[in-house]
Formats: structure tokens, sequence, C-alpha cells
């Protein structure tokens, strides 16, 4: 099994919501981008809430600051996991990132978006307690491996969470 690492968060001083994966697949940790996979469709969903609909089309640092803009913050639940592949099923020995230490640092985060069951199930094991002091809302995964879920589906599910989000 291959040993992975996420990423550094992306947030600054203005964010609202802290938006959480699980770990990232294998085409995102070789690129070192969240959500690198041309088949996630994380991008185009936040394109939409953004009012940015080419957001998928933009570099990745510009992607990344649209998103900063908006008061959107990105991390993963998970610093270090073992795993074949990019499935979030695949995922064993699991250590969380210190997501108590970024929300002390940022206060501004009001809300926290988890992306996908694997990134709400272990949030929930390492930090049962935030789900009690942040508005919490578990999403379906942007991921290409949730095929249940259209594009439109997914834009949908995403904007009615927004909307139960007082911000």
């Amino acid at each position: 099994m291959t040993k992975c690492e996420s990423f550094l968060p992306r947030i600054n001083k203005g964010c609202k919501v802290l938006i959480l994966g699980s770990m990232p697949g294998v085409k995102s940790l070789a690129e070192q981008e969240y959500y690198a996979h041309p088949q996630n469709r994380f991008w185009r969903v936040m394109g939409v809430l953004c009012n940015e609909p080419n957001l998928a089309e933009f570099s990745y640092e510009k992607r990344v600051k649209t998103l900063l803009n908006n008061g959107f913050a990105l991390w993963d639940v998970i610093k270090f996991c073992r795993r074949e592949g990019s499935l979030d099923s695949d995922i064993v020995d699991e250590i969380p990132n210190d997501i108590k230490a970024l929300l002390q640092e940022y206060k501004g985060i009001r809300a926290i978006f988890l992306n996908g069951n694997k990134a709400y199930a272990s949030f929930k094991k390492h930090f049962p307690e935030l789900l009690f002091k942040y508005e919490c809302f578990k999403f379906p995964s942007t991921s290409p491996a949730n095929a249940r879920y259209s594009l439109d589906d997914l834009i949908s599910e995403w904007k009615e969470g927004m909307q139960g989000f007082k911000n």
C-alpha cells in the first residue's frame, strides 16, 4: 500500500466555510492540486456556487483564489493514510489533520462542508465535538466514483446546503 499525505490548507482570514475532503486521489497527489482528476466535479459545482461558470477552466491558482475570495477554504480531514488507488473505501491507518488548531487560528470559519461520506465519517470519528460547535453539512462526493449523482444533482444538493448555511 502507498503512504499518502494530504496538502496544506488553502485558507485566508476572510474564509467563512471550510470545505473538507477525505484524502486527495492519486491524480491530485501527483499534481499537488486539490480535485485534479478531470472527471471530478468539484470545480464545476464550486463554479456555480461562486457565480463563476467557467471556474473549472481557470488555472489551478486562479480557481483556489476564486474560492478564497468567495469565503471558501479547502483542506482534508485526513493528513496521512495508506491506500492503493484513489478510492476512499481503500483508506487504512488514517491520521487526521489538526483541524482544531486551524479553526483556532481562523476564527471566521462558521461552517464546515464535508465532501462525501468518508470525509464525514472521518470527521465524525476524530472531531465529534466540532459537529455541535459549527454548522456542519455532509454533501454527496464530487468524485467520479460517485456515479449515482449527476452533475446537476450535485449542484442541486450543494446549493440546497448553502441555503441552509446562515451567512
